[in-house]
């Protein structure tokens, strides 16, 4: 069992005090649109470590990774832009803490800037990130744990304003991969109790603000 610290979009004033310690988690997961200062601080303050996705109020991430403790950009070393102590999973599957957990991050397309996707565009990357799953599994048998997304899928938590539409092609993610949960910030709750959902056997829940989680 794995205790996970899933937040999304909103601070929680309480989090940034060593009070956080108490809850006892294992990893910190964030499913995007949060300062990153706020995060670093959460891996800091916990002793644990983080994976996030970005949502489409965080700059571009694209491209960055570390090789032998070294950051890299299109093979040139470079200061690591997001916050210290995560991961990103944005279009990728990575094991944290015990989890494998597959990411795609950004929303819905409804201006110009970073981390934004017209449905067809993520419905391509979501087929890249079901083959590399697929291929990890075949090579040492594990699935996929938790998908991690800014924006839930259609009909399935979102809105119908257009910035707050799910992406349709989760659903086929989640029928290719059939993780045990699927969390998303993105639609905030404005105070109104937000039910968990389901798509076949995966859970799906809106952890914006904060969510403890046992996995």
């Amino acid at each position: 069992m794995v205790r996970a610290l899933a937040v999304s979009d909103e601070e929680v004033a309480g989090l940034r005090t060593d009070a956080v310690r108490r809850l006892g988690v294992d990893v910190v997961v964030a499913a995007g649109d949060l300062p990153f200062d706020y995060l670093a601080e959460l891996c800091d303050r916990t002793d644990r470590p983080g994976v996030l996705v970005p949502g489409n109020h965080d700059v571009d991430l694209s491209g960055y990774r570390q090789h032998r403790g070294m950051w890299t950009r299109a093979g040139h070393p470079c200061p690591w832009p997001g916050p210290a102590g995560f991961v990103d999973a944005d279009s990728r599957v990575v094991d944290v803490a015990g989890l494998r957990i597959a990411g795609l991050g950004g929303s819905v397309r409804y201006r110009h800037g970073p981390n934004q996707w017209t449905q067809a565009q993520q419905a391509r990357r979501a087929r890249r990130l079901v083959r590399a799953a697929r291929r990890l599994q075949r090579r040492d048998g594990r699935g996929v744990d938790v998908l991690l997304t800014h924006a839930p899928p259609r009909a399935c938590g979102d809105r119908e304003d257009g910035p707050h539409h799910g992406f349709e092609c989760l659903h086929h993610v989640v029928a290719a991969l059939r993780p045990r949960v699927l969390l998303h910030g993105h639609i905030h709750p404005h105070g109104e109790r937000v039910p968990d959902r389901r798509i076949g056997a995966t859970r799906v829940v809106n952890v914006v603000g904060r969510k403890i989680l046992e996995l």
